[in-house]
């Protein structure tokens, strides 16, 4: 278990939902957020790995967040959309169920993850914060990038 003095949580989040709970990714990696639209599926990729993008030129893979947290997958809706995120040089694309807002959180509002044992999502948690009443669970974008169950491979520039 990290110790919440040791979580470097974000100062800005974008918050958003998968089903019925809330998350937040840092601000500062969103590059854009898009309505969904079907990506070109490529043979042989994780099924989370809904597929690539081409965004502006450059090709995008798109990660669908239900499946990589081991949720079902849903019925995409016009509330769907896609969160670009730039982690270094990689850019790629989260399939969530609809964006809420943009929260600030100060230091005493973040929890850390309890052990959750070594499942996937808790694994991608980087802690656990409380706005408003609600829980907003922090997802650590760094590690989801690097997550073997992903397949993905680092970027060749």
């Amino acid at each position: 278990m990290q110790a919440v003095a040791q979580v470097h949580a974000p100062r800005e989040c974008l918050t958003f939902r998968i089903g019925a709970e809330d998350y937040g990714i840092d601000i500062l990696q969103v590059q854009e957020v898009r309505s969904y639209e079907a990506p070109t599926r490529i043979a042989q990729t994780q099924p989370q790995v809904l597929g690539v993008l081409n965004l502006r030129g450059e090709i995008v893979p798109v990660i669908d967040m239900r499946l990589q947290l081991g949720l079902a997958q849903a019925n995409f809706d016009d509330s769907t959309v896609v969160i670009v995120l730039k982690v270094g040089a990689r850019v790629f694309g989260l399939v969530v169920d609809g964006v809420s807002d943009v929260v600030g959180l100060a230091p005493e509002q973040l929890r850390p993850v309890p052990g959750l044992g070594c499942g996937i999502a808790a694994d991608l948690l980087l802690a656990i914060a409380t706005v408003k009443e609600r829980l907003l669970l922090l997802v650590d974008i760094d590690k989801l990038m690097c997550h073997p169950a992903l397949g993905l491979k680092a970027p060749t520039r």
